[in-house]
């Protein structure tokens, strides 16, 4: 466990005012940002900053509201060339004290509140700040006119398989124009 004395980033639960929100603005400095960039397999992170405030909601629970900003890049999926995205998303998260984890092999039902978090004893702000980051990238960056290519391949004298001729329902629209065509 570290200790959260020597690290302003990592907050014990037991030393936070239950009447005083904690306020605090995160700004990762060049090691910082290219260390999380490596741990996120992203090319790099120009800018960084998660600012927000946690407080406690209700008797035992804590809440923790925050906007995420971050310009990236990242290798574009179809050509590799770099792509830079900005990124501006709130992060809500709900600490509580009844959340129960289920047993492992045990069978329970989800939660449709995707922000609720079981209260740990210390809330780490850098953790936190860099799942939050690595939810909000973009899942296939793509630079300005690239353009992925097909290829069609099949045997001398057949048609090549489309997309299109894979669709479910693209043989009953063939037989509907064949039914139109014959009236």
């Amino acid at each position: 466990m570290t200790d959260s004395s020597s690290d302003p980033q990592i907050l014990r639960i037991c030393d936070l005012a239950p009447n005083t929100p904690y306020r605090f603005n995160l700004s990762p400095d060049a090691p910082a940002r290219a260390g999380l960039a490596q741990e996120l397999g992203i090319s790099g992170i120009r800018k960084l900053s998660f600012q927000g405030v946690l407080q406690a909601d209700g008797r035992s629970d804590w809440l923790l509201e925050a906007k995420l900003g971050a310009t990236v890049v990242q290798p574009c999926v179809v050509t590799l060339e770099p792509v830079v995205s900005r990124i501006d998303q709130p992060v809500l998260y709900r600490f509580t004290a009844d959340f129960v984890l289920p047993e492992e092999g045990e069978e329970t039902e989800m939660s449709q509140d995707e922000t609720l978090e079981p209260l740990p004893d210390e809330i780490d702000l850098n953790r936190i700040m860099s799942e939050a980051l690595a939810l909000a990238l973009p899942d296939y960056p793509r630079s300005v006119g690239a353009t992925l290519e097909t290829d069609s391949f099949a045997p001398p004298g057949v048609k090549p398989l489309t997309d299109d001729d894979t669709k479910p329902f693209a043989g009953l629209a063939g037989l509907r124009d064949k039914l139109d065509e014959s009236k």
